[in-house]
Order: C-alpha cells, then structure tokens, then sequence
C-alpha cells in the first residue's frame, strides 16, 4: 500500500485503489445487530458485495478466536476487515506478540492484507476506551449529519485517540470527510484506510431504484 502525508498534523493517509489518493461505513456489527427496514437499507448501500460483508464478519471472528488461542489474555487486540483488507489495533506487551499477532491473521484464508497499528504498551485504561468510544459516536454522527455523503460508505475504528477510517468512497467523498472528521474534538490523529474509486465506478455500485408500479385501469 502507498502511504500519502496530508498537511494537517492529525492525518496520515494510506491508500490502495487509486492514484487520486484523496476520503466510513459504521462498526462492522451494525448491519447484524439491527432489525428490519434500517438493516436492510444499510446492507443496500454497502459498497461491498453481499459476499464480501460475510467474508468481512467471519474473518473477524475466526481472527479473534486464533489470536486468543495463541496470545491468551496477553493484550488488548481489535480486529476490523473491510473488503478483507484487516485492520489489527490496541496494545500487545512486546514486539514479538505484535509480529505473531500480524503472521495469524495474514495467514487466513480470504485475507488480502493486514494493516498492524498495534502498540507495544500496557493495555489502554477503561478510560480511555471510554473516551475513544465518544469519539467514535461524535465522527459518526458528523458523518450521518453530513448531507453530502453516504455515512455507511465509511468504516471508523477509534483507538488512544487516532481514528482509523476505512471505506470505498470517491475522491469527493474524501476530501469531504476529512475535513469533518479532522475538526471533531477528541481526534488526535487520523489514519486513512480507504480504497479510492471513480464517480462512474460508484454510480454502478449504487443500488437501482426499483421502477414504479403501474396504476391499473378502472
């Protein structure tokens, strides 16, 4: 992956998909945890395939379970996969755990890359899990009150105060939300995890509307 530096000093930009370089689809158990109507207009404007969010969920869970397996209580580790790109963040206690941490999960089937933010340091305080929960919330609703931009595009991940974002947006996208999430408080830093796609790459994403109905005759 190609690492772009933004000019503001709360963001570091990694980019895979595009030479545009330039920016959140919500928690990844969202779409499984609410019912009906919402969880079926979310899974719709998902710009993953249906298959893809499976694989995203199950490699998730399968990764948890083979880093407890083998670390044991040893750290603090979340792992997030978008478009089965896994995203590996908290603490471990030395470096050598982070590096296994890293081999198992990029060892898994369906798995295309890891990215390792893991600090070797003591596990986070419930604290600070607290205060990186309330960050989280304010992005996302900044992002949901954002007219302009489809929030379950983005995919957001708050640890020790860097939000981690992932996501298939367009460079319009990008560069919009950067600028929301940069400016709420709390936010120390920022890491760009996203996949940059064209504006015509989105329109064929977008779900169809349905055409319709035709008024019967009297």
């Amino acid at each position: 992956m190609m690492k772009i530096r933004y000019g503001h000093p709360l963001v570091r930009g990694v980019t895979r998909a595009s030479a545009l370089a330039c920016m959140v689809y919500l928690s990844g158990c969202v779409p499984l945890l609410v019912g009906g109507a919402v969880s079926s207009a979310m899974v719709a404007t998902d710009r993953r395939s249906s298959g893809t969010v499976v694989e995203d969920n199950t490699i998730q869970i399968k990764a948890g379970s083979r880093l407890t397996e083998s670390l044991g209580s040893r750290g603090h580790i979340d792992v997030t996969s978008y478009n089965r790109q896994v995203l590996l963040t908290g603490e471990v206690p030395t470096p050598q755990d982070k590096q296994l941490a890293e081999k198992l999960v990029a060892d898994m089937d369906n798995v295309k890359g890891v990215t390792n933010e893991l600090a070797v340091m003591g596990n986070s305080t419930l604290t600070q899990r607290s205060s990186d929960l309330l960050v989280g919330s304010r992005v996302r609703g900044n992002l949901i009150d954002a007219k302009d931009l489809i929030s379950n595009a983005f995919k957001v991940v708050t640890e020790r105060g860097t939000v981690y974002v992932m996501g298939r947006v367009t460079a319009r996208e990008a560069k919009r939300a950067t600028e929301i999430i940069r400016g709420v408080d709390g936010v120390q830093r920022m890491v760009i995890l996203w996949d940059v796609i064209s504006e015509e790459e989105l329109t064929r994403l977008m779900p169809t509307p349905a055409a319709p109905e035709a008024k019967s005759g009297m």
